[in-house]
């Protein structure tokens, strides 16, 4: 049984109370995974991963774990919401945020970042360099190492065992097709930028396991089993994806980097983003000439200049136009979701994402 859209729901708790809760469980998960570790007689190791849980996974805003357990407090029936079944729900969010410090300490190396959430991106911590590379595989496997203990014997457990197997291939594919569009650091070939290039990357980059991960996960933990259910909710949560990703795009851009915390490098390393796409659509010749010139260039005035050419070409407001079409087509298809999956679920997270600053 789901709760159907009628029913009273749960108000969205990215709010502090949940965040707490998630927090408060904190200290056992890293109790769970260094304990792991005691009985190999690596004390050194033990303690490295104590510091590597410590600097990069707690500090988000764990959108994707709140995301999760707020998804599982309303598809599950009332008599099941047990403070067990709601703890494991908070384990299996902490296995989101440990996924997503996986995906991101690769990533800042790849994207030769300076600052991940107001701090310095761990491989350049104290220079821990390209090291960083095992830290992050780290984190991967002490996810399913969480994954195993805590839900292995469980009915929901081989299912969650692939989605997330699924969702790192398919974030790994996107981030391959990403590195393929900067053309790996050297000058980026501008006759890739297509539309249908970018919607690709942020579908398997993005959408896969920052929004359809997080609900089929709860889906899966609440005992839903019906395929229909789960093709209605990914169809959605791509949409939305999407929305988030060019939030991304536009925010790391015209956004206040103490807002979101972390330095904004995609022109300078050339990625593939819908600022781009949008400017190369509607660039005049000489237009198109001054991003080849500058775009993918480290030169601050090189990226002053694309930054102002985004701006001649109107793609604030063109941002604002897209995000409120969006926003109004998202809402329509939310309504025609017919499966027993309640609207207010999706409805309440597109209203998180809707006019985001960071």
């Amino acid at each position: 049984m789901v709760h159907s859209a009628t029913q009273p729901t749960h108000t969205w708790v990215t709010s502090k109370d949940e965040s707490r809760e998630i927090m408060a469980l904190w200290p056992d998960i890293v109790r769970d995974l260094t304990d792991s570790t005691k009985n190999l007689n690596i004390p050194d190791v033990t303690k490295w991963m104590a510091k590597i849980l410590q600097y990069n996974v707690p500090g988000g805003k764990k959108t994707r774990a709140l995301t999760l357990v707020y998804a599982y407090k309303v598809l599950t029936p009332s008599d099941q919401l047990t403070e067990e079944n709601i703890r494991l729900a908070r384990i299996l969010a902490w296995c989101l945020e440990l996924m997503q410090a996986f995906f991101l300490t690769i990533d800042d190396i790849q994207d030769r970042s300076s600052l991940r959430r107001g701090q310095p991106c761990w491989y350049r911590y104290n220079d821990i360099g390209l090291a960083a590379i095992n830290d992050s595989l780290l984190l991967e496997s002490v996810m399913f190492y969480l994954l195993k203990k805590y839900f292995k014997g469980k009915d929901c457990y081989v299912n969650l065992l692939e989605t997330f197997h699924d969702s790192i291939l398919k974030t790994v594919l996107g981030q391959s097709l990403d590195m393929l569009s900067t053309n790996f650091g050297k000058k980026p070939d501008l006759d890739m930028f297509t539309m249908n290039r970018y919607n690709s990357i942020v579908e398997y980059k993005t959408s896969h396991y920052s929004f359809i991960l997080p609900i089929t996960a709860a889906m899966q933990l609440a005992g839903i089993k019906d395929s229909e259910m789960f093709r209605q909710a990914k169809t959605i949560l791509l949409e939305m994806g999407h929305l988030f990703q060019v939030q991304d795009d536009y925010l790391g851009c015209y956004g206040e980097s103490d807002v979101h915390g972390k330095d904004y490098t995609d022109i300078q390393e050339g990625k593939c983003t819908w600022l781009i796409v949008v400017a190369l659509q509607r660039a005049t010749p000489e237009q198109r000439k001054i991003l080849e010139e500058c775009y993918g260039s480290a030169d601050p005035e090189k990226v002053r200049c694309v930054k102002q050419l985004f701006t001649d070409l109107g793609l604030p407001n063109t941002y604002s136009i897209y995000e409120e079409e969006t926003y109004n087509l998202l809402n329509v298809h939310i309504q025609q979701i017919s499966r027993g999956l309640p609207h207010s679920l999706f409805l309440n997270l597109l209203r998180k994402l809707y006019h985001r600053v960071s």
